[in-house]
C-alpha cells in the first residue's frame, strides 16, 4: 500500500445537497419541503408533537418519585481511605473529617456530610468524625483500633430557631 492509494470507502462521504437552486437540481422551488403548511415555513420545531394525538411521553405511565427530604451524603469506602493514608494524602494520626476527605479528593458533594462504607480493608488506627457509617465500616475501624464519632445533624426546627436568634442578635446590636 502506498500513500497515494489511501482514500475513503465508496459512499462514505456524500456531497451536501444545495436546496432551492433551480429546477434542474431536483430540489428547487420548494426545496423538498412540499407545499404550504407549518413545516414548509422557517423557524419551526415541532419535536414530540403528534398532530394533536396525545404524545408518547405523555401516554407512558409515570414511575417513582424524588424524595425532597432525602439526605445527600458523600459516600467514602474505607479501602480508599487506607489508600490515601498509604499515599500520604491523609494524615492517619489526625481526626479525619469531611474537610480532610475532600482535600484528599475522596469526598465529592455531600451537603449533609460524609458516610463511611465498609468496602475494602483498613489497617491504620484512625479516628473519624463523620455524619454516618455502615455497620461493616464501623466494625472494620474498631478492629483496626480506631474510633468513629458521629456528627448529629440539627433538625430543621432547631436550625430555624438558631437563624432567628442570630437575626434578633444582629438587630439588637445595630
Amino acid at each position: 500500500m502506498k500513500l497515494n492509494d489511501i482514500r475513503d470507502n465508496d459512499g462514505s462521504r456524500h456531497r451536501r445537497i444545495r436546496v432551492g437552486r433551480g429546477i434542474g437540481s431536483g430540489k428547487g422551488k420548494t426545496a423538498g419541503r412540499g407545499q404550504k403548511g407549518q413545516k414548509s415555513r422557517s423557524g419551526v420545531a415541532v419535536k414530540g408533537f403528534e398532530g394533536g394525538q396525545m404524545p408518547l411521553h405523555m401516554r407512558l405511565p409515570k414511575r417513582g418519585f424524588n424524595n425532597i427530604f432525602a439526605k445527600d451524603y458523600a459516600e467514602v469506602n474505607i479501602g480508599l481511605v487506607q489508600k490515601a493514608i498509604d499515599a500520604k494524602k491523609l494524615d492517619g494520626k489526625a481526626t479525619i473529617d469531611q474537610a480532610a476527605l475532600r482535600a484528599a479528593g475522596l469526598a465529592r458533594g455531600g451537603k449533609d456530610g460524609v458516610r463511611l462504607l465498609g468496602k475494602g480493608e483498613l489497617t491504620a488506627k484512625v479516628s473519624f468524625k463523620v455524619a454516618g457509617a455502615s455497620k461493616g465500616a464501623r466494625e472494620a475501624v474498631e478492629k483496626a483500633g480506631g474510633a468513629i464519632e458521629l456528627i448529629v445533624p440539627k433538625n430543621p426546627a432547631e436550625l430555624a430557631a438558631a437563624k432567628k436568634g442570630t437575626a434578633k442578635a444582629k438587630k439588637a446590636g445595630a
